[in-house]
């Protein structure tokens, strides 16, 4: 057992919480405080670091159980707003996938096709209130005899709505870049050839996983803002790698863990939960997850005090490299750089892009800084901790 100057537990800080006393302050807040008094006096002073992301999270979507019909109806073939769901669960519940087309896309046909509606437009519209045009068809049984039902749905009609996403939250992630000569449309967004512009997709010293880079406070249990709501991590996410590559102060240099998360669609926002069409690439959705990280010790109040300038990531080229599995990158670049709008890449002057919203991961973390001040949001200590380095 490592040996701390300062130690607290989930217990004591919840007191402090429901008490009014918590010191809760910001990632980006943090940055200061650890830079002027070092991590132990830091630890001393803040009791919870709120962190932040928004941005297009693919591996998303909604259990629903659309309720029995009368006479009863086992769905084989589900829609939502024409959008296909998943119906091999059982007779009236349905997985819709937020990267899920509709029946009758184009997709890239006419390429790049626009792809300006899919499963997460539909939760979109299911969390603002919208009624969502349902069409179930059955094959007929003995208990199930309906083969047919057709009905328009609200979030509220509905049974149970919970959104399970299986990977969300990336540990950092790649900085896209073209260098061929033709236009490169990807999950990335759109590249322009001989590298003109670049993408990234991380909120930097906000992100969640950046400060907590060896999981030693989340897990299965951790309670999180999600969605506007308050949802749980559920379990690692898929593809979830912490044996990638990293820097001295923890936080990893490219694509590491990731989380699997759940919470109760009805209590969410349209705010935190968007649609998204990608350009030649396809739907998704942009999801608003916030994670507190109790300050335990000196050791996770220098993890939450990493700066952007701190924080790197590699230079990967999308136009053959990705796509063909090649190992190379053109470079590391930190968040600071990325922010400032220009990188420089192979002696180019590269204009940079985020796919991910600082702005509104900053309002997450403000936010659930704020409910913790309010004593609406204690901490869960995690039931089991995720996979980290062995």
């Amino acid at each position: 057992m490592k040996e701390y100057k300062v130690r607290k537990t989930y217990d004591e800080i919840n007191a402090r919480i429901r008490a009014g006393e918590a010191v809760v302050v910001t990632a980006e807040e943090m940055v200061p405080i650890v830079k002027k008094h070092g991590p132990v006096e830091a630890a001393r002073r803040v009791d919870v670091v709120t962190t932040g992301t928004f941005s297009p999270m693919c591996s998303s979507g909604a259990i629903i159980n659309f309720g029995h019909s009368n006479p009863t109806i086992k769905g084989h073939r589900v829609w939502l707003n024409d959008v296909p769901a998943y119906a091999g669960l059982a007779a009236v519940d349905v997985y819709l996938g937020a990267t899920e087309p509709t029946e009758d896309d184009p997709l890239n046909k006419v390429f790049p096709g626009e792809f300006r509606y899919g499963g997460g437009h539909v939760i979109e519209d299911l969390v603002a209130g919208k009624r969502v045009h349902l069409k179930v068809i059955g094959y007929g049984t003995d208990c199930y005899p309906a083969k047919i039902l057709e009905k328009e749905v609200t979030l509220a009609e509905l049974p149970y709505a919970l959104l399970l996403n299986p990977r969300n939250c990336y540990q950092n992630y790649n900085c896209a870049i073209n260098l061929s000569d033709r236009t490169v449309h990807c999950y990335m967004g759109t590249l322009k050839p001989k590298g003109r512009n670049a993408t990234y997709c991380s909120a930097g010293e906000l992100s969640p996983l950046q400060n907590d880079p060896y999981y030693l406070t989340i897990g299965m249990g951790t309670k999180i803002f999600f969605g506007g709501g308050i949802g749980y991590v559920t379990w690692h996410g898929t593809q979830h790698n912490p044996h990638a590559l990293r820097s001295e102060n923890g936080t990893t240099r490219r694509a590491a863990g990731t989380l699997m998360v759940q919470g109760d669609l009805k209590q969410m926002s349209p705010r935190w939960l968007k649609g998204v069409s990608m350009q030649g690439y396809g739907s998704s959705m942009a999801v608003g997850i916030g994670i507190p990280i109790p300050i335990l010790n000196e050791e996770l109040a220098g993890y939450t005090g990493v700066s952007d300038a701190e924080i790197f990531t590699q230079i990967v080229d999308y136009s053959y490299d990705y796509s063909h599995a090649v190992a190379r990158n053109y470079g590391e670049v930190s968040y600071a750089q990325l922010k400032s709008g220009e990188i420089e890449v192979n002696g180019q002057k590269v204009p940079t892009a985020p796919l991910s919203s600082v702005v509104r991961a900053r309002e997450i973390a403000e936010t659930l800084k704020e409910w913790i001040c309010r004593r609406e949001f204690t901490l869960e200590k995690p039931i089991k901790l995720l996979p980290g380095v062995s």
